[in-house]
């Protein structure tokens, strides 16, 4: 039996903030968007949290999916709530 709640519920999401030193230079790695919105725009990797993962699992995923990077030390810097962040939906 499915469970229908009361209030709306947000989509939940996380992006990926991953430096590098390419000699002196401090560098961010960045992705192109594929899909809207800002489809060809750059952006942090980074998407929707599974409903059976963690939001380390969802980082460590996303980032294996859309760049190849894997085994890295991950920390939660920081939560970003604004309503109108995403034109999608609420995230």
């Amino acid at each position: 039996m499915s469970y229908t709640y009361e209030y709306p519920r947000p989509a939940l999401t996380v992006d990926c903030v991953v430096f590098g030193l390419d000699e002196d230079d401090l560098k961010v790695l960045l992705v192109q968007r594929a899909g809207e919105p800002f489809r060809g725009s750059w952006a942090l990797p980074g998407g929707f949290v599974d409903m059976e993962e963690t939001t380390d699992q969802a980082a460590l995923r996303e980032l294996e999916e859309e760049t190849g990077v894997r085994d890295v030390y991950l920390e939660q810097l920081y939560t970003f709530s604004g309503v109108d962040r995403d034109p999608r939906e609420r995230v």
